[in-house]
C-alpha cells in the first residue's frame, strides 16, 4: 500500500519558535521536496502576513508536481486569502476538544458543527480541494469527534486529518482513534503528530498500520514546541522496514540530506549529531568492533545503506578505535601501512582520546608519516 506524504515544513515547521522564512525561501525548499517525490506540500498559513502570502504564491507558481495546499481556520477570510495565493487546496482546522471550546473558542459543540459545515461547504463552492482537521483531536470526546468528521464529510471534504496537537497520544491510542474514525467516515484519513513525548513517528506509523493513508511530516522533525514527525524517519520506516503489511511511499530519500541541510540553514536550527538518518553520526563508526564489521561488510552495522539517504559511511578515529578503522582511513589516502605501524598509530590515537581529543583524518595521516619516518 502506498502512503501519501504531506510535508508541512513550510507551515508547521516555520511555526518553530524564532523561525521566519523570507518569501523566496519557500519555493527553494518546496522544489527540493518536489524533486524527492513528496505528494503534498503545505506552503503556509495565508492569513499570517503579506510576506507569507507572497511565499505561498511563489510556491504555487513554481510548476511543481506535488499538490500544494495552504492552512486556514474555519473562516471565510482565511479561505479567501488562501485562494488568492493561487493555491487550490485548503487545509481547514477547527478545535474540537472541551478545553478548546470552553477556554479558547467559547463555542458550543453545536456551534462547532455548524462552523465546520459552513467552512468546508464554502471552500468547496470556490472549487477548492479540502482537508479538514479537528484540532486537538486526541483530546476530543470520540463520539463528538465522529460527529465533526461526518459533518465535514457531508459538506464535501475530500479527506480528514486527525492531529495529535499536544503530542499526548500513544501508538495504541492513535491506532484506536484511526479505527474509530474509519468506522464513521468513508474518506481518506491523514494523521498529524507532534513530538512532545518523542512519539510523533511511532504514532504516525501506528496510524498507518490502523488504516491512515496519509502522514503529515516535516524535514528534521521541525515544528512547534518539540516538533513534528520527521519526514526522513517516517519515509525511511515505510520504505525500508518490514511492518505487518507492505507499505511504500513515492518519496526517494536520496535527496533528504541535502534538504535537511537546507532547512537547518534557513531555519537556524542545527541538526543534533545523533539524529536518525540526517544527523552527522547516523552513519559514522568509531568502535573497533563496529569498524571491523563495517570494513568487511557494511550490513553488519548498517541495516540500510547510507547511499539510500544521500549519505556515506564515515569511520571516525578516537579512543574506541581498532586497527581495522585506522587501516581503512589510511587506505582512503593511498597509504598501506604494515600492521606494526598501524598498531603504533592506533596507540597514538588512543592516547589522544584519553586526553579528551578527537582525531581527524589529517592527523591520522600525519601520525602515519611520523611513524614511517621513525622506522
Amino acid at each position: 500500500m502506498q502512503i501519501t506524504i504531506l510535508d508541512t515544513t513550510l507551515r508547521d515547521g516555520e511555526q518553530s519558535p524564532g523561525v521566519a522564512l523570507r518569501p523566496a525561501d519557500k519555493p527553494e525548499i518546496a522544489k527540493s521536496l518536489d524533486r524527492m517525490g513528496v505528494n503534498v506540500i503545505e506552503a503556509g498559513f495565508a492569513i499570517t502576513s503579506p510576506g507569507e502570502r507572497e511565499g505561498m504564491r511563489l510556491v504555487a507558481k513554481a510548476g511543481l508536481r506535488a499538490e500544494i495546499c495552504g492552512l486556514a481556520r474555519a473562516e471565510k477570510s482565511d479561505i479567501d486569502e488562501t485562494l488568492e495565493t493561487g493555491i487550490k487546496c485548503v487545509h481547514i482546522f477547527l478545535a474540537t476538544s472541551d478545553i478548546h471550546l470552553r477556554d479558547k473558542l467559547r463555542m458550543t459543540q453545536e456551534e462547532v458543527l455548524q462552523k465546520a459545515d459552513s467552512a468546508v461547504a464554502y471552500a468547496k463552492s470556490m472549487g477548492m480541494k479540502v482537508e479538514f482537521s479537528a484540532e486537538d483531536a486526541t483530546s476530543t470526546d470520540t463520539g463528538f469527534l465522529k460527529e465533526v468528521y461526518r459533518t465535514a464529510a457531508m459538506a464535501g471534504a475530500d479527506r480528514i486529518d486527525i492531529p495529535d496537537t499536544l503530542g499526548r497520544a500513544t501508538p495504541k491510542h492513535m491506532a484506536h482513534l484511526i479505527r474509530e474514525m474509519r468506522s464513521a467516515v468513508d474518506l481518506p484519513i491523514s494523521v498529524h503528530c507532534h513530538n512532545d513525548f518523542g512519539l510523533a513517528v511511532a504514532n504516525s506509523i501506528a496510524a498507518v498500520e490502523a488504516g491512515a493513508q496519509c502522514v503529515h511530516v516535516t524535514v528534521n522533525g521541525v515544528g512547534e514546541r518539540a516538533g513534528n514527525a520527521a519526514l526522513e524517519e517516517v519515509v525511511g520506516i515505510l520504505n525500508h522496514l518490514k511492518l505487518d503489511e507492505e507499505y511504500s511511499t513515492s518519496v526517494d530519500l536520496k535527496g533528504v540530506y541535502e534538504v535537511s541541510q537546507l532547512v537547518s540553514r534557513l531555519y537556524g536550527m542545527p541538526v543534533q549529531p545523533n539524529k536518525a538518518i540526517v544527523g552527522a553520526n547516523a552513519f559514522s563508526h568509531e568502535s573497533g568492533i563496529h569498524t571491523h564489521g563495517i570494513v568487511n561488510n557494511p550490513k553488519t552495522y548498517q541495516f540500510v545503506s547510507p547511499e539510500s539517504f544521500g549519505r556515506e559511511t564515515t569511520i571516525v578515529n578516537g579512543k574506541h578505535s581498532g586497527v581495522h578503522g585506522v587501516e581503512a582511513t589510511l587506505r582512503k589516502y593511498g597509504i598501506n601501512a604494515p600492521r606494526e605501524e598501524l598498531m603504533a598509530i592506533l596507540d597514538m590515537i588512543k592516547r589522544a582520546g584519553d586526553d579528551g581529543r578527537s582525531v581527524g583524518d589529517a592527523e591520522v595521516v600525519a601520525m602515519a608519516m611520523k611513524v614511517e619516518n621513525g622506522r
